[in-house]
């Protein structure tokens, strides 16, 4: 069994990525009650909290249910990144959890993200003063390289790990794949295989069946699986990879009558979390998503993401599950 420090995992855990947008408290908790062992939070900028901004001190709220629950920071600059530590250690997490692996270019073009790995010496700089600088572990998320030709990722996480580092999430793309071409699982694996390592390896990119999830433990080798666009609008999708692993089984289509509870109790904890506008407002990007595949959910999709007060969405919510309630999918 892996070990984030002292946090105990399951044989093969599956955690939840932390992404931009989507991995707000309530989806964490929609996500945590189907099975996902560790939930991270949005990646959240040093320099926005250290100045105090509104949207990034937000995304510290965690809550007690999601527990072991990561923080996710990103930044470049050494001191703002200690000041970060010293703000986020104060929110009280399980764990820090440092984003070396963002390609979005606004991220990257300020050296951040996965602009560092440009600069291994700078993410080994950093990870170690990070781990200096607070009592809880330190974890880190990465991809394998800047590109192609810059892969040195076996390297990169045995100085992460002599750093301090307690875990490394590695996504199998370069930053200038992007998310586009197949996530390449070998380096990791070359990591996970390497006698110097002996902190938990998770794989990350296109685990989007049960079927490849067991095959990055059997075939791979690795301590788990990070779920990232798999489990937008799909919180089941670890609750149907552990059904897998531990039977062989596929778990039966999910009713639309879990869809819509789903989906209401989703807008119940974020109105609870942000008020009834904004709660409203953020949680329309995840309908379609709860309700890929419907048909002719064009009519009750528009009625969700026009409305501006709760009580429509909940009555387009009940029509839904009136009109289509006994598919499953």
């Amino acid at each position: 069994m892996a070990k984030i420090s002292n946090i105990q995992l399951p044989d093969f855990a599956l955690l939840l990525a932390p992404m931009e947008d989507v991995s707000d408290p309530p989806f964490r908790a929609l996500c945590k009650e189907q099975g996902a062992d560790v939930v991270f939070t949005e990646f959240i900028s040093s320099e926005g909290l250290i100045r105090d901004a509104a949207k990034s001190v937000l995304k510290l709220d965690i809550y007690e249910m999601e527990r072991p629950v990561g923080i996710q920071i990103f930044g470049a600059n050494l001191d703002s990144m200690l000041q970060s530590v010293d703000i986020v250690t104060a929110s009280k997490p399980d764990m820090i959890d440092i984003n070396f692996g963002c390609p979005v270019k606004k991220v990257v073009s300020k050296g951040a993200g996965a602009g560092i790995l440009k600069d291994v010496d700078l993410m080994e700089q950093l990870t170690r003063e990070m781990v200096k600088r607070t009592h809880l572990p330190i974890t880190v998320k990465t991809r394998l390289g800047w590109d192609h030709d810059s892969i040195r990722i076996v390297e990169v996480a045995e100085r992460l790990q002599d750093a301090g580092c307690q875990a490394i999430s590695i996504h199998g793309r370069t930053r200038a794949q992007m998310y586009k071409g197949e996530a390449d699982w070998h380096p990791i694996a070359a990591v996970k295989n390497n006698p110097r390592m002996h902190i938990p390896i998770f794989g990350n990119g296109d685990v989007d069946t049960p079927e490849k999830a067991v095959i990055m433990r059997d075939e791979f080798g690795l301590d788990g699986a990070m779920i990232g666009r798999a489990s937008i609008g799909n919180p089941w999708f670890f609750r149907q990879v552990k059904q897998f692993i531990a039977t062989g089984t596929h778990l039966a289509p999910i009713s639309v009558e879990e869809r819509v509870s789903a989906a209401r109790r989703h807008l119940e904890m974020a109105i609870q979390w942000k008020g009834e506008r904004l709660g409203v407002f953020e949680t329309r990007r995840h309908y379609t998503n709860y309700f890929k595949g419907l048909p002719d959910f064009k009519p009750y999709r528009t009625k969700m993401v026009t409305s501006d007060n709760a009580q429509s969405v909940f009555d387009a919510l009940d029509e839904v599950l009136d009109t289509f309630g006994a598919l499953a999918f």
